[in-house]
């Protein structure tokens, strides 16, 4: 085992910050799809009316119903800045306040889960998050030991495969081709319909490769597929705003878009980091 590089504990530490203050601004300003579990009998129908006085019609149609989901979703939102500022100050913060950082990830996970959910189950959805719910737990471990080892670089390769696998199924129409991505390339690039699906399919066929390069014994083709993970997951997180910013509605445009590219920071800061161990390793 070697210690942690203080850059590696950097780029894992803005990373966590960057999607705890990417989630908490879309909940405090936005929304999140809460009510695809609160408003689905199959999950909440029997809490409902065990823990409440009120009857599952009652609740749905409830006035206050949706209220109370959106104190929820801003409840969610605080709890997020809190992960934020727990990730910023953690090594000037007590040692049991690593567990805010657990408690975070297990709540991205959760979201992840909502996400897949309000897909079809669709696991690609809830695996495309790896990065941003694992990243909280890499830094958790660094505040913990310290140190790294070879376990440590496999689960990072592994988050980082998952996530670019998963954008892949969708870029090469897997699953449904997100609209976004049609539009957020046709803005950017200006290509035609069959330009766009050639772009994407193969972006997505690169994903794979670099999943299972990334893994090879020879660090030349892994870091090679790492720096390619580094400039592909911070383009697709720029993207959110390159291919959405319109000039006459600029705040709007910022508003409703930042917030995507920041928690999209551990797309490319988690492997830049995974770079530096390996670097740091010779």
């Amino acid at each position: 085992m070697q210690n942690i590089p203080s850059k590696t504990f950097l780029l894992v530490q803005i990373a966590v910050v960057a999607v705890f203050a990417g989630r908490s601004y879309q909940h405090l300003f936005w929304d999140a799809p809460y009510r695809e579990i609160l408003w689905d009998p199959f999950y909440t129908k029997w809490l409902v009316e065990h823990l409440t006085p009120l009857t599952w019609d009652t609740f749905v149609t409830h006035p206050k119903g949706d209220i109370w989901i959106q104190n929820f979703v801003l409840a969610q939102g605080w709890g997020y800045a809190i992960c934020g500022l727990t990730a910023l100050f953690i090594k000037k913060l007590p040692a049991w306040c690593r567990w805010i950082l657990v408690a975070g990830a297990l709540n991205l996970v959760l979201l992840a889960l909502i996400y897949m959910k309000d897909k079809f189950y669709h696991f690609g959805q809830f695996f495309e998050y790896s990065l941003q719910f694992s990243a909280p737990l890499f830094l958790y471990y660094f505040t913990r030991k310290n140190e790294w080892s070879k376990s440590l670089l496999t689960w990072m390769k592994v988050a980082i495969a998952l996530t670019f696998i998963c954008h892949g199924l969708y870029a090469i129409g897997y699953y449904p081709r997100p609209e976004k991505f049609m539009t957020m390339t046709q803005n950017i690039l200006g290509l035609d319909v069959f330009g766009v699906n050639w772009f994407l399919t193969t972006a997505g066929i690169l994903d794979f490769i670099v999943a299972v390069l990334i893994f090879v014994k020879n660090d030349h083709w892994s870091l090679a597929a790492l720096w390619y993970t580094v400039i592909w997951g911070f383009l697709t997180s720029m993207a959110r705003i390159f291919g959405n910013f319109y000039w006459d509605f600029p705040w709007e445009s910022l508003n409703q878009w930042v917030y995507e590219v920041v928690f999209r920071f551990p797309h490319f800061l988690i492997p830049l980091a995974l770079i530096s161990l390996i670097k740091s390793k010779k």
